[in-house]
């Protein structure tokens, strides 16, 4: 008798794990928390499934995620090491992405950010991953379809995204009306360490914990930034402490009305400490967050050379690094139209800054709840620890966009960006930064390439 892969070392029981390998839905709904095993146990299914498959000449599963790399980084080395090697057909297709079994079996690990890779073929079931990161049609225009033929499963896993698609599934799971589908949901607190969780918590806004670590379908409504409190995050004269020696942080947003940029360092915030054991202020651990200390906005006909002319204009004297992040694509109405690049212009812009300049840009944006979930956390821990302060003095505008942006009502968190032609801009570029530096869950966002490093 062979022995059993290493890579499939024994889990703890839990309920409602349990409940979810036994239960016969072929549709299964499974938003639970962070580092909480759901994914390992959709893996173990994929086994089990290739390993067990009779029913057809070529039982083929896969393997999804909303990206490619996503998919690959989650799936394919524990997939090559849980099936048994005695067990395949050849070496896995590194290439391709798929691993056969000597009885037909295949298991492909698929990108979802073009959902009609999944067409053309069908399957005997398969794991859709971070499913509320797909796109919303992924489901019902490409994969649902797939399973058709021989009436395949499916598993959709992965923590909420405010309510959106997902959610909608998920209340179609739990109701009961159809006995094609079921739901399941546990929060990280039962399988992680007390003490990841609690520290979690500290560190993330209230809402956000509560969708990463308690799987919550959180109805983002209202205010965007929710935390902020002129009271708590502005100070008149934050900007004195700038440390001309210290980076210095732009942060971009391309628009033509207004023209804008936040101006930022990383600085020992006034009057903020981290907590202690028990909950208690550490006096002897201050802050060290984001002071936001300056900003240009231009209300008409801006672009972006003017604005970064008065980046200039205040701060060439600056004698540390200046790091520049933002919009990745560059505004619609912007100056790029016919002269090139948004970022083109500004490293011409900003050529006074000599080889003290660098440009950290994305070769895609981050994901918008991504950001707005980094800025809100930033505002407020879930132990209310400050890691960002405003001087309303020196950003007005910035200060502005974090009291009135606004999110659209009835949607999944995103921002209105018609409520107010004034707003969300400033905050916009201020996300940028902030979402690159201190993401919420790294594990959850695609990595990128960063430019000018």
């Amino acid at each position: 008798m062979r022995p059993t892969p290493a890579r499939l070392y024994p889990l703890r029981a839990h309920p409602e794990q349990d409940r979810l390998r036994e239960s016969p839905a072929r549709f299964k709904v499974v938003p639970a928390g962070r580092r909480s095993g759901k994914t390992e146990i959709a893996k173990r299914r994929l086994v089990e499934a290739m390993c067990t498959a009779f029913g057809s000449p070529d039982p083929r599963f896969f393997a999804g995620a909303p990206t490619r790399d996503q998919a690959k980084a989650i799936y394919w080395a524990d997939l090559k090491a849980m099936l048994p090697r005695h067990l395949m057909r050849g070496a896995p297709r590194e290439t391709e992405l798929v691993i056969t079994l000597v009885n037909g079996a295949e298991v492909h690990v698929v990108g979802m950010d073009k959902p009609e890779r999944i067409e053309g073929r069908p399957w005997d079931g398969g794991v859709l991953d971070e499913f509320a990161n797909m796109k919303p049609g992924a489901w019902g225009e490409n994969v649902r379809p797939a399973l058709s033929d021989r009436k395949g499963w499916c598993w959709l896993i992965g923590v909420p995204e405010g309510r959106n698609h997902y959610y909608d599934l998920w209340k179609r799971a739990t109701s009961g009306a159809d006995p094609e589908w079921d739901g399941f949901t546990w929060h990280s607190a039962e399988i992680l360490d007390a003490a990841e969780v609690e520290s979690a918590r500290r560190d993330l806004d209230p809402l956000v914990f509560a969708q990463e670590y308690e799987a919550s379908f959180v109805n983002f409504e209202g205010r965007c930034y929710y935390p902020f409190s002129e009271a708590k995050h502005t100070k008149v004269g934050l900007a004195a402490l700038y440390n001309p020696k210290a980076p210095l942080i732009f942060c971009f947003d391309f628009n033509v009305e207004p023209g804008v940029a936040a101006v930022c360092q990383e600085l020992q915030l006034p009057g903020c400490y981290e907590y202690g054991p028990g909950g208690v202020i550490d006096l002897n651990r201050p802050v060290i967050g984001t002071a936001i200390i300056g900003e240009v906005y231009i209300p008409r006909n801006s672009n972006t050379p003017a604005v970064c002319r008065k980046l200039v204009q205040d701060w060439v004297n600056h004698q540390g690094m200046v790091r520049c992040y933002g919009d990745a694509t560059g505004g619609s109405r912007g100056s790029a139209k016919v002269q090139g690049s948004d970022w083109d212009l500004i490293r011409a812009e900003f050529k006074s800054f000599g080889g003290r300049v660098s440009y950290r840009v994305p070769s895609a944006n981050p994901a918008e709840r991504a950001r707005i979930n980094a800025m809100n956390t930033r505002l407020l821990s879930g132990n209310e620890t400050i890691r960002m302060m405003v001087d309303p003095a020196k950003a007005p505008n910035v200060v502005r966009d974090l009291e009135g942006v606004r999110l659209l009502a009835g949607g999944s968190g995103e921002i209105d960006k018609k409520a107010d032609a004034r707003l969300t801009h400033i905050s916009d570029g201020l996300g940028y930064y902030v979402v690159a530096e201190f993401p919420v869950a790294p594990q959850s966002v695609q990595h990128v390439k960063i430019s000018g490093v």
